[in-house]
């Protein structure tokens, strides 16, 4: 067994956001780092067992958004939570059907996209029509090769949660897309 200060470099695992602290304003958008959340993905075959596992009301229409969990595919949701809401929960055990939760909070960021242009913005490199997205929504998408989920949480505010391996490469990418406005 190896053992620190014994004839070995010990470096504990140390994480650094993939994006600026400061939030980028300019061009009437505002795109900032989203507070540390926990995210979880949820699977099952129908919405049930997972408002049992929770004691909440899930969303059971693809795209739609409750409480902070969004559907994203016939047996699939993501739930977005504060750290503090996460340990308080109370989980109750949904007898004989079958959930799986998997912790995918250190998997993702997510970052903020605000202000008049916030739509155009995304625009530029997102396929979607944005015009037709409503609040409280969510999909998977791309932003331009990039995989995120886009979710609409007010008129002109979105949250993008992508991977933390390309988090770096999209925050400039939506930098560069709203200096071009």
């Amino acid at each position: 067994m190896i053992r620190p200060g014994h004839g070995c470099m010990f470096n504990p695992l140390e994480r650094s956001e993939p994006a600026s602290a400061e939030p980028y304003v300019a061009n009437g958008v505002t795109i900032s780092l989203a507070p540390p959340m926990s995210r979880y993905s949820l699977r099952a075959r129908q919405a049930g067992p997972i408002e049992t596992l929770l004691g909440a009301k899930v969303p059971e229409k693809i795209g739609n958004v409750m409480g902070g969990i969004a559907c994203l595919g016939p047996d699939e949701w993501l739930m977005r939570a504060t750290a503090d809401a996460v340990a308080n929960a109370t989980v109750a055990e949904p007898s004989g059907q079958f959930v799986a939760v998997t912790d995918v909070s250190d998997r993702s960021i997510c970052l903020i996209v605000k202000g008049p242009r916030a739509a155009e913005t995304i625009t530029a490199g997102c396929p979607l029509d944005l015009d037709h997205f409503a609040t409280g929504r969510a999909t998977r998408t791309v932003f331009e090769t990039v995989e995120i989920i886009l979710i609409r949480v007010a008129d002109n505010e979105f949250h993008i949660e992508v991977w933390r391996s390309f988090a770096d490469w999209l925050w400039l990418a939506l930098i560069n897309a709203a200096q071009d406005g």
